[in-house]
């Protein structure tokens, strides 16, 4: 089963980290200020949970976060998912206890052939690279690096404790996953957006011109708006409690 903390009491919010993250991301939020139920998990191959023994897969994923859903019992969920943690978080959006999901510096489309192609240098690279793609990729989400010298190298610590073969799953189940665009816009209700106006990864016009119906919330960020806007990322999280 994949590793997960529980914190708090209330209705059960599901927090998801993004690619070469792992639960600890969200310390960087002071989450404990909501009156929720907290259940952080590592998805495979992050943090202490173990890689997958199977084809890259989003949707295997998803399946092995509704695992623990099951062990623990939680019947309604709402899911706060960072970039990678929302692709997943899309697909438990067709379980039936599936209330909200908020796509933090993420989207709901499916990648595009030269992402795709991105996708497969990634999982090359880190075979024979692991450390220089790692210190390159992770300055880059954020839109100025600078002013977060000692979170950069947490993470850059973090992702390289990371087998590469964690890493090339992720990118390569991120290189097939599911288009959920017309599902979101059909549900506007259950899907909201909280993205940087300067996110290198998911660019803010291309998220407004496909979203049509959900709440977009823009920041002053980059990818990492948890980091760079927190305060304001807060904020909306207490306006959909």
């Amino acid at each position: 089963m994949l590793h997960y903390q529980i914190q708090g009491d209330g209705p059960v919010w599901v927090f998801l980290h993004g690619f070469l993250e792992s639960s600890s991301m969200w310390e960087a939020l002071p989450l404990s200020e909501l009156p929720i139920t907290a259940l952080f998990i590592d998805l495979p191959g992050h943090g202490k949970s173990e890689l997958l023994d199977q084809n890259p897969s989003i949707h295997v994923m998803a399946q092995e976060v509704q695992k623990v859903l099951v062990h623990l019992d939680i019947q309604k969920f709402t899911i706060v998912g960072h970039s990678m943690g929302a692709y997943v978080g899309l697909e438990l959006s067709q379980n039936p206890g599936f209330q909200k999901l908020i796509l933090l510096n993420s989207n709901c489309w499916s990648d595009s052939e030269q992402k795709k192609q991105d996708r497969l240098r990634v999982a090359a690279i880190v075979q024979k690279a692991k450390y220089h793609f790692v210190r390159e990729a992770i300055p880059n989400l954020f839109s100025h690096p600078e002013s977060h010298p000692r979170f950069i190298e947490t993470l850059v610590k973090e992702a390289n404790e990371m087998p590469p073969e964690a890493i090339a799953y992720a990118a390569l189940a991120m290189r097939e996953r599911a288009d959920f665009t017309s599902f979101v816009n059909a549900h506007p209700a259950q899907f909201i957006f909280i993205h940087g106006k300067l996110d290198r990864l998911v660019d803010a016009d291309e998220l407004e011109s496909k979203i049509i119906g959900p709440s977009i919330h823009l920041l002053d960020s980059g990818h990492m708006a948890h980091v760079e806007a927190g305060e304001e990322v807060m904020k909306v999280l207490k306006n959909y409690l």
